[in-house]
């Protein structure tokens, strides 16, 4: 395959992440258009609102301000004066960086990698600044700078990540890694051989933990979701959106699944959620007002959970049960550099502690991402507090951590294969 070809390809994949992303609500926007408004109202206005929804999911802040009757419809404090919407839905994040991924490997398959890897951001950037410019509306502004920015940013950490994994797959051992790797792994190995333990065991530890905590609220948003079923059915009917105004909601809650799944790892760490000020979702109790329109919503715990304070358990067990295992991984007997770590108690607390600061790090930056303002008045503030998410995550996942550290004599049977 020739440059110029590599070169189109990679800009046309980059147009079809745009469209299929933009696509994703422009498609029922379109026949809600078609089929409610009878083709009466000018179609730009549904293609601003796609292109807003796209925008605000690549992280790009809104500024709204509505009119005198949607105001007046609305009732909600506030929603006369401009307010910004900055909650994230992560799905449009994640399909970016999946589909750059896809991307980079393509470009990875081929002789001339780097131009395909710039011409599939360059392109992208385009198409994300022109979709910024076309966006703007006298209801809705989104943020100029961002839109040229974030989108092209969040694309383009999906396309390097594939083009260096798929580089990996396609060349020599020898020659896996580049010389900004090399260098990295160079200076790594100078290093005292506990402190490559501690760094190793810590930051493998640590993500294991955090992915644990992401995967036990997954399941806990999908168990929620079939318990609260009937009210979630009813909040749909009491919205009156019809057909296709109900299947664009749908789609919008999907692209929040992601943010709930946070949140719920938000609850069982501790601080909870807010959604609005002044209110809480915790283990010790619920406490809300007015909600943003969303029938999910209604998977929301009510009241005081009777066992709630079970669920601070959650990262406990994890981070204990992950540095067990940490620990039988670092002790095994056929690779000799870690053969000391047996030798310090020191060693084990300090990778125990790594991993509680590994996944506190992860899980505040995820809380961060997913928290925002959702509306005007009390729902400028809607997610976790992520200073809080962080540091008790730190905490609870580090010293459970450490003694599990301590306590991984007891061999946990393990096939997984060993990297050197």
């Amino acid at each position: 395959m020739n440059r110029i070809t590599t070169a189109l390809l990679a800009a046309l994949e980059a147009l079809l992440v745009v469209a299929i992303g933009i696509g994703i609500a422009m498609v029922p926007l379109t026949v809600l258009w078609a089929a409610h408004f009878g083709l009466s109202v000018e179609w730009f206005v549904f293609w601003r609102a796609a292109a807003d929804i796209w925008l605000l999911g690549n992280g790009v802040d809104l500024m709204v301000q509505l009119g005198p009757d949607m105001t007046a419809a609305l009732g909600l404090a506030g929603a006369d004066t401009p307010f910004l919407v900055t909650v994230v839905p992560l799905g449009f994040a994640m399909l970016s960086v999946l589909m750059g991924m896809h991307t980079g490997r393509r470009a990875a398959e081929t002789p001339h990698r780097w131009t395909g890897v710039g011409v599939a951001v360059g392109t992208y950037a385009v198409l994300a600044a022109l979709v910024t410019l076309s966006a703007v509306s006298e209801t809705v502004t989104p943020n100029q700078l961002q839109g040229l920015l974030l989108p092209t940013l969040i694309y383009a950490v999906g396309v390097v990540v594939g083009a260096e994994l798929g580089r990996r797959q396609t060349v020599e051992v020898a020659e896996r890694l580049d010389p900004v790797s090399r260098r990295i792994r160079s200076w790594y190995r100078k290093l005292p051989q506990t402190t490559r333990i501690v760094i190793a065991g810590s930051l493998r530890g640590g993500t294991a933990a955090a992915a644990g905590v992401l995967i036990v609220s997954a399941a806990t948003v999908a168990v929620l979701i079939a318990l609260n079923y009937a009210t979630i059915i009813g909040l749909y009917e009491a919205v009156q959106a019809g057909v296709f105004g109900g299947a664009t909601i749908t789609l919008a809650q999907l692209a929040l699944i992601p943010n709930l799944v946070i949140w719920a790892a938000a609850w069982f760490i501790g601080p909870g959620i807010a959604m609005g000020v002044g209110t809480s979702v915790s283990p010790i109790g619920t406490v809300v007002g007015t909600l943003p329109g969303l029938p999910i919503f209604g998977a929301l715990p009510q009241g005081t959970p009777a066992y709630g304070f079970i669920g601070l358990l959650v990262p406990v067990l994890i981070g204990f049960a992950f540095a067990v295992v940490t620990r039988q991984r670092l002790d095994l007997p056929d690779v000799p550099e870690r053969r000391v770590a047996e030798r310090s108690a020191i060693e084990h607390i300090l990778t125990g502690l790594g991993m509680g600061v590994v996944a506190g790090a992860l899980l505040g930056l995820l809380a961060w991402w997913s928290a925002g303002a959702m509306g005007p008045g009390r729902l400028v503030e809607v997610g976790p507090n992520p200073l809080l998410v962080g540091a008790l995550a730190a905490a609870e996942i580090g010293v459970a951590a450490a003694l599990g550290m301590l306590a991984g004599r007891v061999r946990v049977p393990s096939g997984l294969p060993v990297k050197r």
